[in-house]
């Protein structure tokens, strides 16, 4: 896997909605897999869901790396390099 400068950088904060998907929980809609946003904790459903609720936040607010929210699961990706890490 390689690196970029965004995965470096990211943090580790708390999840904001430990329990779901932020969005999907407002609007009763269901989620498939969630990620976590490695710059405010944002909880978003992944892209095989409908409402794709974590690609929607890195466009809304330009934050670049998430982590997968799954038990078991460690990867992280960044948005804006396109790049596992």
């Amino acid at each position: 896997m390689t690196t970029c400068e965004h995965l470096t950088k990211a943090g580790d904060p708390s999840p904001r909605t430990p329990e779901g998907c932020e969005e999907c929980l407002k609007t009763g809609m269901r989620w498939v897999h969630l990620r976590r946003c490695l710059d405010c904790g944002h909880i978003g459903c992944c892209d095989s869901s409908p409402g794709r609720h974590a690609t929607a936040h890195f466009r809304e607010e330009g934050h670049p790396v998430i982590a997968s929210f799954e038990p078991g699961e460690t990867w992280r990706w960044c948005f804006v390099d396109e790049t596992l890490g």
